[in-house]
């Protein structure tokens, strides 16, 4: 098994794109990037641990490989807008890859570059080192799949 991190707006709707990935094995909700140390949502919410909602997602590399993984993530958000999307803004909302190894960041930025042709503003994605993954409270954890929803996306 392998791992990715994406963050690309509420974590809720990124998780249900992502648990509907063949080859997905595990998914969880929680906060990365800031510097606050097992940080709460109301935390992450208030807007100063500079965390960002990041879904973490187990995967087989032998069905599903890390490129697409990344198809997953650049088609279910809007990459050109900083710290927001749809409704949703803070830096928590920010569009953002948490590589694990080398090779997962030379396919992130290889993958951002191949984006941008989708899209005439420029992509602000940040595609950084993975540090510290906080998962979120329970009832974040596949809070629309508990719910009986397909997605929250706008």
């Amino acid at each position: 098994m392998a791992k990715a991190t994406f963050g690309a707006g509420c974590f809720w709707g990124v998780e249900a794109e992502f648990r509907r990935t063949n080859g997905v094995t595990a998914t969880a909700v929680g906060y990365q990037g800031g510097a606050t140390e097992n940080p709460t949502y109301k935390d992450v919410c208030r807007g100063d641990t500079n965390h960002a909602e990041v879904v973490e997602v187990e995967f087989d590399p032998a069905l599903v490989s890390y490129e697409d993984l990344l198809e997953v993530f650049w088609k279910n958000h809007n990459p050109t807008t900083k710290d927001r999307q749809g409704p949703d803004y803070g830096t928590q909302y920010r569009s953002v890859i948490f590589f694990h190894t080398p090779e997962q960041e030379a396919l992130a930025r290889a993958s951002k570059a191949k984006a941008q042709a989708n899209w005439k503003a420029p992509i602000v994605t940040e595609i950084v080192p993975a540090p510290t993954f906080w998962k979120a409270e329970e009832y974040h954890q596949q809070y629309l799949e508990k719910r009986g929803q397909a997605s929250c996306h706008i």
